[in-house]
């Protein structure tokens, strides 16, 4: 019996050693296949093919394909857009390329800057002569945004277009909190303000309501004047002040009114539109389907074309997504992160600095720590441009204070220089379920914060001394950094967002343009001529080419979802307010800090992150003993 243990404890061995083996075997195979790259032999002759089935972003947010399989939940995808201009504009140079078709049938959106940037590249494929072909089944505002500047537009004889605006409803918990007698206390500088009202309120303030029209009065003039330059037969005024008789005009047929009204060129199905694409990318001979035409999918054209490191190095640092304190992101500003990766560039010689900004801001301390990694740059006696994408406001914008030129679009929402903080007690909900609180202290901070017992005077005079503190370092920091009086800068600061172009006019942005106009003037002052210097980008971002998990879960959702008409389009865009429900009621229950946020920015559905339990009240806690 000892000799058969014996034998048999050795085939246990055997077998679990197998085991082990397969599996480090299995998992580096895993890795290997996740880590894998497009092949730059895939390019061919014939169209540049990109299908947008999701947002365009500055910077693609992070994905763990593990947890995104465990959840069985597909990630929404993610195109960035400088690798999009990038691809366009190589593509207008590029011999193989006869055309550029673009599948916007999942589109999702995009901000109104990014959009634009990428429109204007389309625009240079066809100085290059060589058309660009846009379809999808039904067309929101981003999408016509974009397909304004093709040479053909298509849409499919059942879809259509339809044209919204910006602007809409936002939430306000103000009387639900109150339902559940939730004190929702807020500590604030700045009567423009207006992140902290959806907690207190049921609607805008009047000074929160006026603002935030100019605002998107301005964004919305540009949109029109943006599509009109490009599309000039479109007929606006008769889609947007009239929509009702404009549909019922072609007798609900949305289709056949988005033709009408100049806002598409053909109508056809993918199909048809895919033969038309091939007589002049050419047949496909690798593919017998209908509609089939010769193409190079976007993530192998973006391998193949990446671009050459001549010269010194211009350093890109992006800053995309809430700003959080610790290492989250890409997509979110972590903090630690973004500093972490600035301090290892100060050995790398670079010739000058392009802070990129795409945040509508968050935590006072995280914007800190990347301001002064900022400064430390500057302090190399190198010249710092920013470049502001969509919004770079409030913490963004105290970021984009240290630069020594500030580039930004006309579309670009900017300021919201004010701070605040809110914080939840639960005093009148304990006392309605019975719960009181009693004690002895020694002192007036004894026990406290208490968010079951409430606050007391002396920890809300604290807690408001801190954020007025925070205003004032706010308001010098940007007065230092763009040579303004502190009494001025505190009439135009106050919480307001201004669009660019109003933000020029009052000095808090020195000129349009976009990241190249940035790398350019950073360039000159480096004394740098062309072909002298390239980019170079701090940090890294996410492959191209999605994960294998990653593009099966996609690829999944959208054979689940098929092709969305108008109603399904606007549903589908509007889901995003279910969401932003948790996103809201998390923001004001997870303990996050002194915050300069814009609530008035346009928000983008990104991969979300939990930034945790951090900040100064994260360090009021601990000093009390809360946990």
């Amino acid at each position: 019996m000892s000799f058969a243990g014996k034998v048999w404890r050795l085939l246990v061995g055997i077998k679990d050693g197998l085991v082990l083996v397969f599996m480090l075997l299995f998992f580096a195979l895993l890795f290997a296949i996740l880590s894998a790259r497009p092949s730059p032999g895939m390019v061919r002759d014939g169209a540049l093919l990109i299908e947008l089935d999701g947002y365009v972003v500055e910077e693609k947010s992070e994905v763990d394909p593990f947890a995104a399989l465990l959840s069985q939940e597909a990630p929404v995808t993610e195109y960035e857009v400088g690798e999009l201009v990038r691809a366009l504009d190589s593509a207008a140079g590029d011999d193989r390329i006869k055309a550029v078709a673009i599948d916007l049938s999942r589109f999702l959106g995009g901000g109104q800057v990014h959009l634009q940037e990428v429109g204007e590249a389309m625009a240079r494929v066809r100085v290059a002569k060589k058309p660009v072909l846009v379809y999808s089944f039904a067309y929101g505002d981003d999408a016509l945004q974009l397909a304004a500047h093709a040479s053909e537009v298509w849409v499919d004889p059942i879809g259509g277009a339809v044209i919204g605006g910006p602007g809409g409803a936002y939430l306000f918990y103000g009387d639900l909190l109150k339902e559940f007698d939730v004190n929702a206390r807020v500590y604030r500088v700045g009567t423009h303000k207006a992140a902290t009202e959806p907690y207190t309120r049921r609607g805008f303030s009047d000074e929160a309501r006026e603002n935030i029209g100019g605002l998107y009065g301005a964004m919305w003039e540009e949109w029109k004047a943006n599509v009109k330059k490009a599309r000039p037969a479109a007929d606006l005024d008769l889609v947007t002040k009239d929509p009702v008789g404009w549909v019922q005009a072609a007798k609900g047929d949305l289709a056949q009114a988005a033709l009408t009204a100049g806002l598409v060129d053909k109508l056809g199905d993918r199909t048809e539109w895919g033969a038309r694409v091939a007589e002049v990318s050419g047949e496909d001979d690798w593919s017998s389907e209908p509609g089939a035409f010769a193409s190079t999918d976007l993530g192998p054209y973006l391998v193949d074309t990446k671009p050459g490191k001549h010269g010194r190095p211009i350093g890109i640092i992006t800053i995309a997504g809430d700003v959080v304190d610790g290492d989250a992101g890409p997509g979110t500003a972590g903090g630690d992160r973004i500093a972490e990766l600035l301090d290892d560039a100060l050995d790398d010689d670079l010739a000058a600095l392009v802070v990129r900004i795409d945040t509508p801001g968050g935590s006072v301390t995280a914007s800190e720590q990347i301001r002064r990694a900022i400064l430390r740059h500057k302090a190399l006696d190198i010249p710092v441009a920013i470049s502001m994408a969509n919004v770079a406001a409030s913490a963004g914008y105290s970021i984009a204070s240290t630069g020594d030129r500030i580039f930004a679009q006309p579309e670009t929402v900017t300021g919201s220089i004010g701070v605040f903080a809110v914080v939840p007690t639960f005093e009148k909900t304990a006392a309605r379920f019975g719960i009181h609180s009693d004690g002895v202290p020694t002192t007036p901070l004894s026990g406290q914060p208490d968010i079951i017992a409430g606050f007391t005077p002396e920890v809300d005079a604290i807690l408001q001394a801190s954020v007025e503190d925070s205003y004032a370092d706010f308001i010098t920091h940007v007065s230092e950094g763009r040579k303004i009086t502190p009494e001025r800068l505190d009439a135009i600061a106050q919480g307001r967002v201004w669009d660019g172009g109003t933000a020029r006019q009052l000095g808090l942005v020195d000129q349009f343009g976009g990241l190249g106009d940035a790398l350019e003037w950073a360039a000159k002052q480096a004394g740098l001529e062309d072909g002298g210097w390239y980019p170079k980008r701090l940090g890294t971002t996410p492959s191209s080419y999605d994960s294998l998990i990653r593009q099966l879960l996609v690829d999944s959702a959208e054979d689940s979802e098929g092709t969305a008409d108008v109603f399904a389009m606007l549903a589908r865009q509007r889901n995003a307010a279910l969401s932003q429900v948790a996103t809201d009621l998390d923001r004001l229950t997870r303990v996050q800090g002194v915050q300069a946020y814009c609530l008035e920015c346009p928000r983008e559905v990104r991969a979300g992150s939990t930034a945790g339990i951090s900040g100064w009240l994260a360090l009021l806690g601990r000093f009390f003993g809360a946990s």
